[in-house]
């Protein structure tokens, strides 16, 4: 059987044409070594591949952990613990074979089979995790499993040998290899797990992982210290000797330390810095994203059971103030779902969003109209509004602009409540809010990594949105062989999701990063995953 490497990926991650991915340029004189800080603006709600679904823990996935594919410099799907795979012809059977050095961090050898106990431990519902559907939907007899109605031997993850993991699949998805390359398809160390299930991931002698980096140090709320892991495969090519993590909560401190020297670098740069910073810095980054900002809104509870009470608050919002004056970031307006980047035949999926007429700017006289359409003439009646965002500057001044503008053109009362980040989220996986600040960025390069989340069994969707219309066609998309034909399917849902307008949809967003110019070779895409397994320092 001929040996597969995806162009179908490759060409999806090129169609991201404003630089989605960044690598810096490597000089002649190479550094051998040497040490990275690094600070983060939120602390992740954990770090476990298996369960974690938050963007916050990206940076720590993408350096502890590999899978069997990954990406490379070009954003392009390369052999990670794989060094090549095959296709069956109907496209359903994926055939792995691993590396024969790969080893944990503990120097033991991994094998086919902690694949295979990783990816059932997803399935297991005890361990809660948040991406269990990227399973679900797609291998044989996962789904029957994590329901409780099958045998784990059905389902469709198999050991041929120490170094061959075969995965088949319900149906051919040609953007199947992107999936795996997210972090839900990591292994993760049988031992260590069961050796305290809840807590391995919190103390460096039971963090076991497979990537360029191990942890060294672990300070609850103050950051993480990643050492090279000498057992990883490609050892000999990872030149970073440590990287140290640290949160640094607001964006202005940020700044500050990366500005005296402190820091080598930083995401999530302050606003109001960004026009002195494209003139006076090389350290500036801004970068496409494939990604979406969106507020959940509680489809349970009412009036915001109501759709017409969901679109009057999102034609209440002037996205252009919004992104010009707060945002202060390139980012384009939408009250869509699916963010500007997948190009099938030469044009974006989104430019079938013109048909909707979303104008950037408040439409209020519409919104009134359909608030008082949902029994709340000028806002009369209309409970107090809870509007929830977690410990973020950039967000706090988004959810009090938003705050102003529902009152001003809605006539109603916003309160605002803020929260940590894993507190923050808990009460959005219970449906304890109103509305809530969210966003998605995409796992893979596919309209899919966004209209999936709101089908009505996947493990993301926190508004109890519900539609089996919406949900048929998704499951169509899914199956279907066809691109052209799956293309049609996804449009007709996503015009669903726009009608019933289940989250309030803001822009399609940008990203920012601080890195010093000697930090050479690190790579962030349009994914927001950033690498530094290849990167250096030359001072």
């Amino acid at each position: 059987m001929k040996v597969f490497y995806p162009v179908l990926v490759t060409v999806l991650v090129l169609a991201l044409v404003a630089a989605p991915v960044f690598a810096a340029g490597k000089p002649e004189a190479v550094a051998a070594e040497g040490k990275l800080t690094f600070a983060l603006q939120s602390e992740p709600d954990g770090y476990d591949p298996g369960i974690t679904n938050n963007s916050f823990a990206s940076p720590f996935m993408t350096q502890l952990f590999e899978g069997l594919v990954t990406y490379n410099a070009a954003g392009e799907i390369v052999p990670g613990n794989a060094e090549s795979w095959t296709i069956s012809p109907d496209g359903k059977v994926y055939t792995f074979s691993l590396r024969k050095n790969l080893k944990w961090s503990n120097g033991k050898p991994l094998t086919a089979k902690d694949y295979q106990y990783s990816l059932l431990r997803v399935l297991d519902p005890a361990t809660g995790a948040r991406f269990a559907d990227m399973l679900t939907v797609y291998v044989v007899g996962a789904e029957e499993y994590y329901a409780g109605k099958g045998a784990k031997e059905a389902v469709g993850i198999k050991v041929i040998n120490d170094y061959s993991l075969q995965i088949t699949l319900k149906e051919p998805a040609p953007y199947y290899l992107g999936i795996l390359a997210m972090w839900v398809y990591s292994p993760v160390n049988q031992e260590a797990v069961q050796s305290s299930p809840e807590r391995w991931t919190m103390d460096p002698a039971t963090f076991v992982s497979n990537g360029p980096f191990k942890v060294a140090s672990i300070k609850m709320g103050e950051g993480l210290i990643l050492q090279k892991n000498e057992h990883y495969w490609n050892a000999a090519n990872v030149r970073i000797s440590e990287i140290n993590f640290r949160f640094i909560l607001e964006p202005a401190t940020a700044l500050s330390a990366f500005e005296k020297g402190e820091i080598d670098g930083f995401r999530e740069v302050p606003a109001s810095d960004i026009p002195r910073l494209r003139t006076s810095s090389d350290a500036l980054h801004i970068l496409p994203s494939f990604g979406t900002t969106f507020y959940d809104v509680n489809n349970t509870k009412a009036p915001y059971s109501d759709p017409k009470v969901r679109r009057a608050l999102a034609l209440a919002l002037d996205r252009d103030e919004l992104i010009n004056n707060v945002l202060q970031a390139p980012s384009t307006p939408t009250m869509a779902l699916v963010s500007p980047g997948y190009v099938f035949n030469g044009v974006d999926f989104t430019e079938a969003h013109k048909k909707y007429g979303f104008s950037a700017k408040a439409d209020v006289e519409q919104a009134r109209k359909l608030l008082a359409e949902a029994g709340f003439p000028n806002g009369a009646g209309f409970p107090e509004l809870e509007l929830s965002y977690y410990t973020n500057a950039t967000v706090k001044k988004m959810v009090e602009a938003m705050q102003q503008m529902w009152e001003k053109n809605l006539n109603i009362k916003v309160k605002i409540a803020v929260e940590d980040w894993a507190i923050y989220y808990a009460r959005i996986q219970k449906m304890d809010y109103d509305v809530g600040a969210m966003g998605w960025g995409g796992d893979y390069l596919h309209p899919m990594t966004f209209l999936q989340l709101f089908t009505s069994t996947s493990t993301n969707n926190h508004v109890g949105y519900k539609n089996p219309e919406y949900d048929a066609l998704i499951a169509k998309a899914i199956n279907e062989t066809d691109p052209a034909k799956a293309v049609v399917l996804m449009h007709q849902a996503e015009d669903i999701f726009v009608r019933d307008l289940p989250v309030i949809s803001l822009y399609s967003r940008s990203l920012s990063i601080m890195i010093a110019p000697y930090v050479k070779d690190w790579t962030f895409t349009a994914l927001a995953n950033l690498y530094f397994k290849d990167a250096y320092i030359e001072k």
